[in-house]
């Protein structure tokens, strides 16, 4: 184990997702080399409990505290007969995704189980309001209303991208719209996630839309994985692997929920004041968080939970087609 960890860390990761010149409707796209599996580059752990001289260890298990009864209460809508995903989405696939990145420190990291509780929560947080459909067919509480979908609806785009024909070359016949916990889109990201995970996404991306498990871990991928080398994932930027810079500081980036924002979806959400879709996301936190019987001042002042004025990791105009 000690040494495949080692392998992955030396490798690096170069991409995860969203800051890029396209936008789309639910969510943007992922783009670069991942090498390896996928799981995170941050400092792992060795099982579950914390040895050894690191810094960075694990502690229990997502679901110690992260329980089938909390998971019907954050999405108690995701079924109603007006969702569009009905009985797709479920508990046990959601834990037996996180299953190969809680030894990395997905919802596991140090601090004890507040921690990775609450990282549970921001993670769920950007799921449940990228797969919504709260402010269209809500009845009682909007931000029930996570988990409605599990792809793209009535998309009339192909997303195939010919400048990468020869590295994830489209498949013929075959979609590249959003699907999953986390959208992706473009025949790109889907080689990408496909060769994190070991699953041939480019000739069959429908199968997240097939698969629950596999859809929650292509999301997990992204949280755990940066969008480049020597960047921060949302994980390390949530949970403290992560220390700014003079340039960060500068940029007004610090770390918590604001910045997985910022590392996530870049400009098209951050450093532009406060928004819709910026503040959607944080009522989505708000909101988990006291489901999950944490009180609002555990999550942190506004300018944590916040990146209206963070400058982005990687702006939109400065990035490749």
């Amino acid at each position: 184990m000690e040494n495949q960890r080692s392998a992955l860390l030396a490798m690096g990761f170069t991409i995860l997702m969203l800051v890029i010149s396209r936008s789309v409707a639910v969510g943007q796209g992922i783009k670069g080399i991942v090498g390896g599996t996928g799981r995170a580059r941050s400092p792992g752990c060795k099982g579950y409990a914390c040895g050894g001289s690191s810094s960075h260890c694990c502690i229990g298990a997502i679901s110690d505290y992260f329980q089938t009864n909390q998971f019907e209460s954050l999405f108690s809508k995701r079924n109603s007969p007006l969702a569009h995903a009905l009985h797709f989405w479920d508990y046990n696939s959601f834990i037996a995704a996180s299953d190969d990145y809680q030894p990395y420190g997905f919802g596991t990291a140090a601090d004890g189980k507040f921690l990775g509780l609450k990282e549970v929560a921001a993670f769920l947080a950007h799921v449940g309001s990228k797969t919504s459909c709260g402010y269209e067919a809500a009845t009682g509480e909007p931000l029930a209303w996570g988990l409605c979908y599990n792809k793209e609806m009535n998309s009339g785009s192909s997303y195939c991208d010919e400048n990468y024909k020869h590295t994830y070359p489209c498949a013929p016949g075959v979609a590249y719209y959003g699907r999953g916990a986390l959208p992706i889109y473009w025949n790109y990201n889907y080689g990408e996630a496909g060769k994190a995970l070991k699953v041939d996404l480019l000739n069959h991306p429908e199968y997240i839309e097939q698969n629950a498990t596999l859809a929650f871990q292509v999301a997990i991928w992204r949280w755990m994985t940066p969008l480049k080398e020597h960047q921060p994932s949302a994980h390390d930027v949530f949970v403290g692997f992560w220390e700014p810079t003079k340039s960060d500081t500068l940029a007004k980036r610090i770390p918590g929920f604001g910045a997985t924002m910022n590392v996530l979806y870049g400009d098209h959400v951050c450093g532009q004041g406060e928004n819709e879709a910026m503040n959607n996301m944080i009522s989505h936190y708000l909101y988990y968080l006291r489901r999950m019987g944490v009180a609002r001042e555990e999550a942190g002042p506004h300018e944590v939970l916040s990146c209206a004025h963070q400058v982005a990791f990687n702006p939109s105009s400065s990035s490749s087609p």
